[in-house]
Formats: structure tokens, C-alpha cells, sequence
């Protein structure tokens, strides 16, 4: 960056130093732990063994280096193409009416405080209401450092069991939602959309009021005909920013389709049978007869129910990522 001419070529520039800063937050948290368990080592061959201080100095000084390690661990598992990047996440209501579409907005709110808590950022790029509560559909845009990486392994089935809110005969429910996170892509990744194979309308968005809702036509639905995917967006009131933001979720969705599709091909020669698809129930919520939260793939569970409605996912995030490494 010192050459004189580093800044002649802006984008290249730019992209130079986004991924520097991308290497750093991986090469001075190891730099750092490297100069703490040299100056540990130094330290026991000096000291007394004999010495009651010293012991437990350096007890609390590998106490440290142990917690470094297990931070350091995750940073390397989340090393994927991806990982790094922003994320889209769209939640999406089962069979079952008002309860299940109450529950993907619980949903909804559970990952709007993780997302709060880990100092990420996001818009509601589309949220239609259910039709007594919570919701019939939401995407959210995530933008942070790992966003991607980290929320990835939330794709799938959430099952809810609990005394129904909506039953007069407080009776027990099961609902289940669906989401789907796929990893914002640039202009740089080429993804083939022909005119021929979608179709655009218009609609009036919908909401409570503010800022999702229009008197004219400004929000945007487009559907993919090969792929059949669907995706829209009610997020600005301008109907050409939504197609554009529509645009780029219906990029980012088909290139997450051709990853899927590549990571089926692998494990079809490897002769593994892998479970590579999206909507397999992963993790159930358990409000009575007894409080336990569960993730079927990897045996993660906690009773403390509350915490993970209020955004308290990482025990669950992070045992997906050191179960799907196991798995690799």
C-alpha cells in the first residue's frame, strides 16, 4: 500500500485492503496468542516451582490461553468462501396457520437479537403479516464480519412445541418454520439471469405502517421460472431500488442453489450419504411440558429457554461449526 501507485487502480485498491483487514483478524489474534504462551513458557522456566504466586499466575495466564485458543479454533472453521461476507436469511411459516406464522415471528425477533448482540447490522428487506399474528414471510439483509458464516448452519426446520396462546382449551401445539440463509454475493460472481426466464410484478406493500407501506405499487416480486424461486422485496418506496435489491436476492439465491447442487455432486462420488438439503428439521424448541431447547445434528441443548428466545444462540452456532468439521 506504500507504492506510489497503489491507488492508480481504486477497485483493485480497494479490494487489496478489504482483504488485508479480512487476513488480519485471523493472523494478530494467533500473532497474540503466540506471544503469550512464549512469554508463559519464559516465565515457568525462571520462577520457583515452589513459588504459591506464581502458580497461580500462570494458572490464569493458561486459563487464557485456553479461552484464545477455543476464539481462535472458530476463526479458522469460519474459513469458507463465504464466511466472511454478509448474509441474506428468509423465514418462512409451515402448515398450521396462525401458530406456525406466530412462531416464525418469533423467530424473527430470536435472530434480530443475535444479530444485535454479535454488533451486526440489518434490514428488513420484506415482512408480510400472518393473518390473525406473527408473519407470513420476512428477509432480512445481515451485514457484519462472518455474518454468513456463522448463521449458515440456522438453515433448515425449527420445531416448536408449547400450551397454545391461540387455543381457547389450552391445549399443546406443535409448529414449525423454515430458514433459509444464503450468502450476499458482488457484481464479481456471474450468475446467468435471462429475461426470458422470469417474470416481474407489483404490488402494494403491506405492514402496520411506516416505512413498509405504500399507496402505490412499489414492492416487487420476482419469480424465476427454471428454479422456480420466488423472492420480493417492499423495503424501499422506490419500486426500481426494490427490483434492484429484489435482483441481487434472486443472485444471491440461485448461486447458494449452485453450491448446494456442487455439494451434492461431491458427496454423490465421495459415496457419502450426506444430508446437504435446506429443509430438514434441525432444532426443537420445547415449551411444555418441560423447558429444553435441542439441535438434532449436533446434541447441543440447554433448558435455559428464555436465553435462546432472547438471541442467546452461540453454543448452538458454534457446536454446528465444530460438528460439521468433524463431519468433513
Amino acid at each position: 500500500m506504500s507504492l506510489p501507485d497503489f491507488w492508480d487502480d481504486r477497485e483493485r485498491a480497494e479490494e487489496l485492503v478489504t482483504r488485508l483487514k479480512s487476513l488480519k483478524t485471523t493472523i494478530d489474534p494467533y500473532r497474540e496468542l503466540r506471544r503469550t504462551i512464549d512469554a508463559v513458557k519464559e516465565l515457568a522456566e525462571i520462577g520457583d516451582a515452589g513459588d504459591e504466586s506464581l502458580a497461580g499466575e500462570l494458572g490464569e495466564e493458561l486459563g487464557g490461553i485456553d479461552r484464545g485458543l477455543d476464539e481462535f479454533e472458530l476463526k479458522v472453521l469460519l474459513s469458507g468462501e463465504h464466511d466472511r461476507g454478509n448474509a441474506l436469511m428468509n423465514l418462512h411459516p409451515g402448515a398450521g396457520g396462525t401458530e406456525s406464522q406466530d412462531w416464525a415471528e418469533l423467530l424473527l425477533r430470536l435472530y434480530t437479537r443475535y444479530i444485535e448482540g454479535q454488533g451486526w447490522s440489518y434490514t428488513l428487506l420484506d415482512h408480510q403479516p400472518g393473518d390473525e399474528a406473527g408473519l407470513k414471510n420476512a428477509t432480512l439483509e445481515v451485514k457484519g464480519l462472518f455474518a454468513y458464516g456463522k448463521l449458515k448452519g440456522e438453515s433448515g426446520i425449527h420445531r416448536l412445541v408449547r400450551i397454545s396462546p391461540f387455543d381457547a382449551s389450552h391445549r399443546r401445539h406443535t409448529s414449525f418454520a423454515s430458514v433459509f440463509v444464503y450468502p450476499e454475493i458482488d457484481d464479481k460472481i456471474e450468475v446467468e439471469i435471462r429475461d426470458e426466464d422470469i417474470r416481474v410484478d407489483t404490488y402494494r406493500a403491506s405492514g402496520a405502517g411506516g416505512q413498509h407501506v405504500n399507496k402505490v405499487s412499489s414492492a416487487v416480486r420476482i419469480t424465476h421460472f427454471p428454479s422456480g424461486i420466488v423472492v420480493q422485496c417492499q423495503n424501499e418506496r422506490s419500486q426500481h431500488r426494490n427490483r434492484e435489491t429484489a435482483m441481487k436476492m434472486l443472485r444471491s439465491r440461485l448461486y447458494a442453489k449452485l453450491l448446494e447442487e456442487e455439494e451434492a455432486r461431491k458427496a454423490k462420488i465421495a459415496g457419502e450419504k450426506k444430508d446437504i438439503s435446506w429443509g430438514n428439521q434441525i432444532r426443537s424448541y420445547v415449551f411444555h411440558p418441560y423447558t429444553m431447547v435441542k439441535d438434532h445434528r449436533t446434541g447441543v441443548q440447554t433448558g435455559n429457554v428464555p436465553g435462546v428466545m432472547d438471541g442467546d444462540i452461540e453454543a448452538f452456532i458454534e457446536g454446528y461449526l465444530r460438528w460439521k468439521e468433524r463431519k468433513q
